[in-house]
């Protein structure tokens, strides 16, 4: 039988790019029977409950063993990662997968930047700016509450890699991430609730959402845990640079959301870019998504 460790630690994190976009696909497409905020809200839910299996034994005695500092930062985090993943799926709901991946990937690939005290980085961000340059003239009328959710969704990414790592070092394993998923969960949930309705309770719906938390969340945090710790975390981070053009190419697969050829030349700045200021980095700041 077939195991993740059998598995070049490089695979594992192509696995987990593909089934990151490809749950992505999955939520857009349930967008026309369930606003993004339902959908956002059964990932959420299907992660949580996944993560809080995991990790039940540390989280029976979670706030005995952690000051209100560190549930505080865990809190954070999860609000974070509800506002990340909130922002992320109402840009899809409005503009093609590709182009908000692509610009919501300017959250890390800033935080890297920043990070950086080596000159010739400034290259690399003004090829992603030029990436930005060309996603606003590239053709095809983009709407621009999707940019702006993007970037939005972006943001909050670049607060999630502080927050998961201040997270990190505070709790043991995944609980960190399990009450960060709790937190948000319980945040969007109410909303996706009241927006969703009794749709939410739809089998078929209901099934469809737990695949998109699987694909979205689960599995890759799984395949891209097992990755780090078999390989560099700087080689980690140049192939999660390949995001945005997986996205584009999910988004023409699944969806029919064909680019112009300004907006691949975009695509394509933002991924060198990212993959020249991680290449850069000795340990770049970076995390699975959760």
């Amino acid at each position: 039988m077939l195991s993740l460790g059998s598995v070049p630690p490089p695979a594992l994190v192509l696995l987990g790019i593909i089934s990151v976009q490809v749950g992505a696909g999955l939520a857009k497409n349930l967008f026309d029977r369930l606003p993004p905020s339902a959908v956002v809200s059964l990932r959420l839910l299907t992660s949580a409950i996944v993560l809080a299996f995991l990790s039940r034994k540390v989280l029976r005695t979670v706030l005995r063993d952690h000051t209100r500092r560190d549930m505080l930062v865990a809190a954070g985090f999860g609000l974070t990662l509800a506002g990340m993943n909130f922002a992320i799926y109402q840009s899809f709901a409005r503009i093609p997968l590709g182009v908000a991946v692509t610009i919501e990937f300017l959250g890390p690939l800033g935080v890297a930047l920043l990070a950086s005290r080596r000159p010739r980085d400034a290259l690399w961000a003004v090829l992603a700016g030029a990436g930005v340059v060309l996603l606003a003239r590239g053709g095809g009328d983009l709407d621009p509450v999707g940019v702006a959710f993007a970037l939005a969704a972006g943001a909050c990414w670049a607060a999630y890699i502080l927050l998961s790592a201040a997270t990190g070092q505070r709790f043991a394993g995944s609980s960190g991430l399990a009450v960060a998923s709790i937190v948000g969960t319980a945040a969007i949930l109410p909303l996706g609730v009241a927006e969703g309705g009794a749709q939410m309770l739809d089998p078929r719906l209901l099934l469809i959402g737990l695949g998109v938390g699987l694909l979205s969340s689960v599995i890759p945090y799984t395949l891209e845990l097992d990755a780090l710790r078999r390989m560099p975390t700087r080689v980690f981070g140049v192939l999660m640079s390949l995001e945005p053009a997986a996205a584009a190419l999910v988004g023409m697969a699944l969806l029919g959301e064909l680019l112009t050829g300004r907006q691949w030349v975009a695509i394509v700045c933002v991924v060198a870019a990212s993959v020249g200021a991680t290449r850069s980095q000795r340990d770049p700041p970076g995390a699975p998504e959760a």
